[in-house]
C-alpha cells in the first residue's frame, strides 16, 4: 500500500489482494512478481506468501483513511478479477470505493472475461475506472469485453507493447496508455507501433498517454515521443452511482 507511486499515470497504489498467475505473453517479465520477491526477502508481512495470491483483508478500508483526494491504482500487485478472488471479496473492494468516493480508482485487468461476467453484480460509481491490458493483436478481444461493462471510464493499457495494433476499435474507449517494457531482458518495442497508436487516438479524439520506451534503464530511454511527452488524461465524470 503506497502513496506517491512511481507509476506515471497514477498517484497512489492500493492492494487489497497481492499475487497473481501468468495468463498471456505480457505477463512474462511481470514487475509485480519481481517486486513481491524483493518484499518477501525484506520481511514485508504482506508478502510472506511471495507472489502467491493472497487476500489482504486488513488493507480493505485503507482508502477511507486517506483524506486527500487522489488517483489510486487498485491492485497494482495483483489482478482484482483473478479467477481465485471470490466475488464477495471483489464486492467488498467496490463497497470501499463507493464509500471513499472522494478518490478516483483505476482498475486494470487481463481477465476481461471475468470482468464482463461479474459486471452486473458490481456497484459501479463514476469514480471507478476500469481498463484492460492488450499487449498485441491476439488480445484485442479484451477490448470488446471492456466495452460492454457499465464503467463510466474505460481505458486500455497497451503495455508492454509487444506488436503492432493497426486496427484498434476505440469506440466507447475513454483513454489509451502505451509503453515499452522496463525490465532486464526487456522485449523490443518498435517506435512505429507507438506512433500508429498515437495517431489512431488523435484521429478518434481519445486521450493518449505514452508511459515509457522502457528497456533496462527506463530513465535513460525516457518518455519523449517525437520530441514531446503525451500525458493526456480522460475527463472524469461527476461522482455518483450510475
Amino acid at each position: 500500500m503506497a502513496t506517491n507511486s512511481a507509476i506515471e499515470w497514477t498517484e497512489s497504489t492500493w492492494n487489497p489482494a497481492t499475487g497473481c498467475t501468468k495468463i498471456s505473453p505480457g505477463c512474462k517479465h511481470c514487475y509485480a512478481e519481481r517486486m513481491a520477491g524483493r518484499l518477501k526477502a525484506m520481511g514485508q508481512p504482506n508478502y510472506v506468501n511471495g507472489f502467491r495470491l493472497t487476500l489482504q483483508d486488513h488493507a480493505l478500508e485503507l482508502p477511507l483513511t486517506w483524506k486527500t483526494p487522489q488517483m489510486i491504482f487498485v491492485n497494482s500487485m495483483s489482478d482484482l478479477f483473478h479467477e481465485d478472488i471470490p466475488i464477495e471479496f471483489i464486492q467488498k473492494v467496490f463497497d470501499v470505493m463507493n464509500r471513499a468516493d472522494w478518490h478516483t480508482y483505476q482498475i486494470l485487468t487481463k481477465r476481461s472475461d471475468r470482468l464482463f461476467e461479474l459486471d452486473s453484480q458490481l456497484p459501479w460509481a463514476a469514480n471507478i475506472w476500469v481498463g484492460v491490458s492488450v499487449e498485441n493483436q491476439y488480445y484485442t478481444f479484451r477490448i470488446d469485453h471492456l466495452r460492454k461493462t457499465r464503467s463510466n471510464v474505460k481505458f486500455l493499457s497497451l503495455e508492454p507493447l509487444l506488436g503492432p495494433l493497426p486496427y484498434l476499435s476505440l469506440s466507447g474507449i475513454d483513454w489509451v496508455i502505451a509503453g515499452g517494457e522496463s525490465v532486464p531482458r526487456a522485449r523490443f518495442v518498435d517506435p512505429r507501433w507507438v506512433l500508429d497508436i498515437r495517431d489512431q487516438c488523435v484521429a478518434s479524439k481519445v486521450p493518449f498517454f505514452f508511459k515509457q520506451w522502457g528497456g533496462v534503464n527506463k530513465k535513460k530511454t525516457g518518455r519523449l515521443l517525437e520530441g514531446r511527452t503525451w500525458d493526456q488524461m480522460p475527463k472524469a465524470p461527476a461522482v455518483g452511482v450510475e
